[in-house]
């Protein structure tokens, strides 16, 4: 079960994400910190889109937008993409956040920085997240400051300096009513997306830390799912949201996971490791379903990212660079396949029909009464009615 299809793009690649497009093209960002190579002739820090081709599973070999920051900027940390596919939102190492705006298409793509007042000077944010509906950014800070702010107007729902001793991993439910977010102590917060409340702390018992966190995203019933360390064991578990208990766990990636992520459509769940491996998990059934071993050989996974329409994920680490793998999973069925699927039912039915009247006596032959009719000719339902002479065959009629 190992990864198929790898593509990889080198560099020191410090974070990364899908950016989906409209018409189902799919880009791909990275944010590079500068270059080591002291011969060459920058070494700043850049933000990067790639465009990505489904059916070589590749990006293109020259950028196609490119944003080269500021030195006093530092470097960038992470990086979150708007569900629209038009704005990002990029932390770094020195500054606060910076937003950019993404506009035109493959041959003429531009990256459109623009500041912001409230993310200014904010430090580095170990986590950005936009809820699913677009409605909210969310930032996790590495002083464990925690923030939720309305989007685009980025007025502010939540400000808590003192959330978490340092913030590890979050994300928004697919209603986008609650936020999820783990600490480096190994508590986790569940908060109301709405007005900032807490809404609960995750128990766990005194030996477990709980380290990340994804909620299911099949629109069924939701879950959400988190690592946890229990002495040397990695278990991933579940929660129920409707009751906020963990409902049961198991050991999938078998080590110690860096990075989580579920699809789009919530159908698989991904865990990535602390020595370049990841494992992608069928939901429906809880069971590993692909491997990809030592695609970043002894280093850890910082991005692990599902493609909005492919059944391709986006990996990075600081050492491999970025590295495009489609999964060996069950492909899905496209919606034309699915049209054609339903026209092929309709003329085999048919058929069926038509054999079936035409073929079956048993059907007709029932016993005949003195003056009932025998079985009527198939070309006597394709002809108009005709005036006719005979009697009524169902006797006469009271008027």
């Amino acid at each position: 079960m190992d990864g198929a299809g790898s593509e990889q793009q080198q560099g020191t690649v410090t974070c990364g994400s899908w950016i989906r497009r409209p018409e189902n093209v799919n880009w791909v960002v990275f944010g590079s910190s500068g270059s080591r190579d002291f011969t060459s002739s920058s070494s700043s820090s850049v933000l990067t889109i790639f465009s990505f081709d489904p059916k070589t599973t590749s990006l293109s070999s020259t950028p196609l937008a490119t944003y080269v920051f500021e030195e006093v900027e530092g470097d960038p940390v992470s990086i979150a993409v708007h569900p629209s596919g038009d704005d990002l939102v990029c932390s770094t190492s020195n500054g606060g956040c910076k937003l950019f705006e993404l506009f035109g298409q493959e041959s003429n793509a531009k990256l459109l920085a623009r500041e912001s007042a409230p993310l200014q000077g904010i430090g580095p944010q170990n986590c950005l997240a936009f809820s699913v509906d677009g409605s909210k950014l969310a930032t996790g800070g590495l002083d464990g400051h925690m923030r939720i702010l309305e989007w685009p107007s980025l007025s502010i729902i939540l400000d808590e300096p003192k959330a978490h001793k340092s913030v590890r991993d979050m994300d928004f439910s697919l209603d986008s009513e609650f936020l999820a977010s783990t600490s480096t102590d190994g508590s986790a917060t569940i908060w109301k997306t709405e007005d900032g409340v807490p809404v609960t702390t995750l128990t766990r018992n005194s030996d477990e830390k709980i380290e990340l966190c994804c909620f299911s995203k099949d629109g069924t019933k939701p879950f959400l799912f988190c690592t946890v360390q229990k002495g040397n064991k990695a278990l991933t578990a579940v929660w129920d949201i409707s009751t906020w208990k963990k409902i049961g766990h198991k050991r999938l990636l078998k080590k110690s996971a860096a990075v989580m992520s579920v699809s789009k459509d919530g159908k698989y769940l991904a865990l990535g490791s602390k020595d370049g491996d990841i494992c992608v998990v069928e939901v429906k059934k809880m069971e590993v379903c692909h491997w990809s071993k030592r695609l970043h050989l002894g280093t850890c996974i910082a991005t692990l990212d599902f493609c909005p329409t492919e059944r391709v994920v986006l990996t990075t680490s600081t050492e491999w660079g970025a590295v495009v793998t489609k999964l060996n999973v069950p492909a899905d069925w496209k919606e034309w396949q699915i049209y054609m699927m339903l026209l092929g039912l309709f003329l085999a039915s048919a058929v069926a029909f038509y054999i079936f009247f035409e073929k079956s006596d048993n059907f007709w032959n029932f016993p005949l009464g003195r003056n009932q009719p025998a079985r009527p000719e198939f070309g006597a339902f394709l002809k108009d009615s005709q005036p006719s002479d005979d009697r009524n065959i169902w006797g006469p009629v009271d008027m």
